[in-house]
């Protein structure tokens, strides 16, 4: 039990990734915090771990609101004593090309993926300090790679990808790690949520199945990277060839993808 009473805190973890990492934190002795705006939905996970043993609890949390972050992890911290975990895991994607997304399109993805987490962290790491916790940060593969179609979403991951790197030169000496996850493809619900941020359970994924890593099969591999304090951390085996080829042939990556992009 990697995690006995270690109290480890995840954001948008009603689903996806964040619910997994719930899972998988309170399968290794952790108590869970989680949190996103949909209560009914945290609430369900919160019984799927009590009736496996573990020991969570549900929080509201809206990354676009500073005050709500703030609260919940004054809250968190308040029932609890302390924090050792953030994960800062909340965010969506923006659909479309450049030249077609508007103002709001634009203000709505760096401020889910970009405010929210930045803001997450600020409210989280004074506590850290104080435990010499662990931080991660949720980044993705697009951080290096074109992205046509996607490019706010790449330019939000971008952004997160320089946040980790500015982190850990900040954090330095502090006991405090930041660890940048950087996944390729795996099953989530972020093509389920349009650009507006409404979900739609009903959407298929389009991204490609062969290449898709199942949710249990990623969390784990990123739980391990957290407790090892890992700086950067890029999977799945496709997304750390797409990064390899994007840093040192970055004409030819952009041509597979010119291939790849839809017309």
């Amino acid at each position: 039990m990697k995690f006995t009473n270690q109290i480890v805190w995840i954001t948008g973890a009603s689903s996806g990734l964040g619910k997994g990492l719930a899972l998988e934190f309170a399968s290794l002795g952790a108590t869970v915090a989680i949190s996103a705006r949909r209560m009914d939905l945290l609430q369900n996970v919160v019984k799927e771990i009590e009736a496996n043993g573990g020991t969570a609890k549900a929080y509201f949390c809206d990354v676009l609101d500073s005050k709500s972050i703030e609260a919940c992890v004054s809250q968190i911290v308040k029932d609890f004593g302390k924090l050792d975990v953030a994960i800062a895991n909340a965010g969506y994607g923006v659909l479309g090309k450049i030249e077609d997304l508007n103002e709001a399109d634009w203000t709505r993805q760096l401020a889910v993926n970009v405010t929210g987490l930045a803001l997450t962290c600020k409210f989280a790491l004074p506590h850290l300090r104080k435990t010499k916790g662990r931080l991660a940060l949720l980044g993705s593969v697009a951080a290096f790679v074109p992205n046509p179609g996607i490019g706010a979403y790449g330019a939000s991951k971008a952004a997160v990808h320089n946040i980790g790197e500015s982190l850990q030169v900040e954090l330095k000496g502090s006991g405090v790690s930041c660890t940048t996850i950087h996944p390729g493809f795996v099953e989530s619900n972020i093509t389920r949520i349009d650009n507006e941020g409404k979900f739609h359970p009903e959407r298929k994924d389009p991204r490609p199945a062969n290449l898709m890593w199942t949710t249990e099969k990623a969390v784990k591999v990123i739980v391990k990277a957290i407790e090892r304090r890992k700086k950067v951390f890029v999977f799945t085996g496709h997304g750390k060839i797409l990064v390899f080829i994007a840093k040192f042939f970055p004409g030819l990556m952009r041509k597979i993808i010119g291939k790849m992009a839809p017309k």
